[in-house]
């Protein structure tokens, strides 16, 4: 079963979280820890990482916080779980290598497989796609008719 890191899960949450409250000033990570429900220590960790990879701005200072780094029409899942799970990676060291030949020519290559469509499909919905279907669904991601982007 394909299943997503508690740190991917986080990284999504908080980009759609920064989406739907993104305004002219910051979204700071107390906000974000509030309404996700989340120690702050934690989500620091993947947002720098998404800063690192460009998806976020980073605001020093003693009104800063995180702002989309681009539009959220131009952000897909597929990029942030990317992201996210490069974090992961790095953390659990080295991935699992088959020990037969069974394992290598036929079960590896049709996990790569599958995890080349989820992420094709990932890749084909945007941050933006979310922010309507949470607005469809009534979500409240404690922000109303916030700004998509700020220069």
């Amino acid at each position: 079963m394909f299943k997503l890191s508690r740190k991917t899960l986080l990284a999504l949450e908080a980009v759609i979280d920064i989406a739907f409250n993104g305004r002219p000033e910051p979204v700071q990570a107390k906000e974000i820890t509030a309404r996700q429900g989340v120690p702050q220590r934690y989500l620091e960790q993947v947002m720098q990482q998404l800063v690192r990879a460009g998806v976020l701005k980073g605001v020093r200072g003693p009104r800063g916080g995180y702002r989309l780094a681009k539009e959220r029409r131009r952000i897909s899942v597929g990029e942030v779980v990317r992201i996210a799970e490069s974090l992961e990676d790095s953390e659990e060291g080295e991935p699992a290598i088959p020990r037969s030949e069974l394992g290598t020519r036929i079960v590896t290559p049709l996990i790569a497989s599958l995890q080349d469509e989820i992420m094709a499909r990932l890749d084909a919905i945007s941050i933006e796609d979310l922010c309507a279907q949470a607005r469809e669904a009534g979500v409240d991601c404690g922000g109303a008719n916030a700004t998509d982007f700020t220069i």
